[in-house]
């Protein structure tokens, strides 16, 4: 598996024709180089001699040929290919230490996400739980301010998907659009303490809407609790972002996912969009999206939404055909129209 790095938008078709740029998605005001806690996700583990065995059972990402000094998305699905859970990835393995998994979820789905996979360990010899670590976003709007962080953080990764390990925790280049980057920082309270000493006046406290909004414009799917076994991967675009692999070996839905990428025509797909309004994003995770040619039934649903300026930045899934003509509207027939944005990759045609 070679190293990642999303495409740039600007050097791929936009798969709908004639949206407008994806920037006004991510943009935030505010301090330049800050950091949010991310408390909607929440950090769990896997240790154990069977540890990689066991989640290359389970999971649409081959993790067994995952490098040490990488991360990557990952979907756990039903036996009808529909995913309970999309989260990031990486492994751990200190020197004479049994095999160690980590990965984010969100944690709306976590405690239900661990006794499920529980359930199938069976005789493996690996252990599942949370663990005290927390999730923190930190975003630098340049190059400039990213250059200040590593001089108090140390060498931090530039590439997406790319991760080290410092005294000050785990860092994993986060994908993101036009100048600015982005980490996930899981660290512990100490280690959270300790930086943010280090860096006081310097590091900012950021709004967790903005980093949502990132990942809305990065394209990337987080699966919640609202949205449970909704989607096939495809569906939210998981194999787009390497999400899936195609060549691994068995795992729950596997044989449904296969189908649908080898055999079949996808007519639905992830994208993303502003609404205009005063809107709640208070239990719209999951709500229907409408189309205007479809009569009021339902084209689609909501699968992210953080606030924007005036309004909320999406993630939906809808049919292609919804997306090419007509307009959609949020959660009722008459509800605000959402505008389309180009996500950072093309559609395979």
């Amino acid at each position: 598996m070679t190293e990642s790095v999303l495409p740039n938008p600007a050097e791929h078709p936009v798969p709908v024709a004639g949206v407008p740029p994806i920037a006004a998605i991510e943009a935030w005001s505010g301090p330049s180089l800050h950091v949010a806690a991310l408390d909607h996700l929440q950090v769990f583990d896997a240790t154990g001699a069977d540890t990689w065995t066991f989640l290359q059972s389970q999971l649409t990402q081959d993790v067994a040929k995952l490098p040490a000094d990488q991360a990557r998305l990952a979907g756990y699905c039903t036996a009808k290919g529909r995913l309970l859970a999309s989260f990031v990835v990486w492994s751990e393995q200190p020197a004479g230490e049994a095999p160690r998994a980590l990965a984010l979820v969100d944690a709306s789905l976590s405690a239900g996400l661990l006794k499920r996979l529980s359930m199938f360990v069976l005789r493996a010899k690996v252990k599942l739980g949370v663990t005290p670590l927390a999730a923190y976003g930190v975003q630098a709007r340049v190059a400039a301010d990213a250059a200040v962080l590593v001089g108090i953080a140390g060498e931090l990764p530039s590439k997406p998907w790319a991760r080290v390990e410092l005294p000050s925790g785990t860092w994993i280049a986060a994908p993101s659009q036009g100048d600015s980057q982005r980490w996930w920082w899981i660290a512990s309270a100490e280690q959270h303490a300790e930086l943010l000493a280090k860096a006081r006046g310097v590091l900012e406290p950021g709004d967790v809407q903005a980093w949502r909004r990132a990942d809305i414009a990065a394209g990337l799917p987080w699966i919640e609790a609202a949205t449970q076994d909704m989607f096939v991967p495809q569906s939210v675009n998981l194999e787009l972002v390497e999400g899936v692999s195609f060549t691994k070996g068995c795992y729950p839905g596997q044989e449904i996912v296969a189908r649908s990428h080898y055999l079949g025509k996808l007519k639905r797909r992830m994208f993303a969009g502003i609404a205009h309004g005063a809107i709640d994003t208070a239990g719209l995770v999951g709500a229907d999206v409408f189309h205007s040619e479809r009569d009021n039934e339902p084209s689609g649903r909501v699968v992210n939404a953080a606030q924007a300026e005036g309004g909320v930045a999406l993630l939906l899934e809808s049919t292609l055909a919804s997306a090419q003509s007509g307009s959609l509207s949020l959660a009722a027939p008459d509800g605000a129209k959402i505008e389309l944005r180009a996500l950072p990759y093309a559609f395979p045609g």
